[in-house]
């Protein structure tokens, strides 16, 4: 029988610019790793309804989740919780945190039923987003040394 799951990717708050703001690193990240298990086993304790966590990426603007819910509790009811709960640590525990952005999350957030794909197939996206989006920011060290180099031989 196949295990009933689901991805789930949340979003950091989309500021009027419409780009994500970078703020789920260090810290920051390790903690929120801590809550969303905290508040997926306090789901389990209070109201006898699973919530596990399969896989769990943190990236710099936005969190992937592959959680299994109990259907009669609903994810929504789930991500709804988490997001609130993580905000609202995240920003007490964090004081910087509320003076980059009004808010920690945006209102949506996007839900993909995986019951046909194998789990180790959905494992392995969201362990390449964690490993693109760190390539990528190498390219931009990079790219960004490589125009400082430039910049200074220009100028002598």
């Amino acid at each position: 029988m196949q295990i009933p799951c689901c991805m789930v990717s949340i979003t950091s708050a989309l500021p009027r610019f419409l780009y994500r703001r970078k703020v789920l690193v260090d810290a920051i990240s390790e903690r929120l790793k801590e809550l969303i298990k905290e508040k997926c086993s306090e789901i389990k304790m209070t109201s006898g309804h699973y919530a596990d966590i399969i896989e769990m990426e943190i990236l710099p603007d936005h969190v992937h989740l592959l959680i299994e819910v109990d259907p009669q509790y609903g994810v929504n009811k789930a991500i709804k919780l988490i997001k609130g709960y993580t905000s609202y640590m995240l920003r007490k525990e964090f004081v910087e945190l509320p003076t980059k952005l009004p808010t920690l999350w945006s209102n949506s957030y996007f839900i993909s039923t995986v019951g046909g794909a194998p789990l180790t197939v959905i494992k392995q996206y969201i362990e390449s987003q964690a490993r693109s989006q760190r390539e990528e920011g190498k390219k931009n060290d990079l790219r960004k040394s490589f125009n400082a180099i430039n910049k200074a031989t220009e100028n002598q």
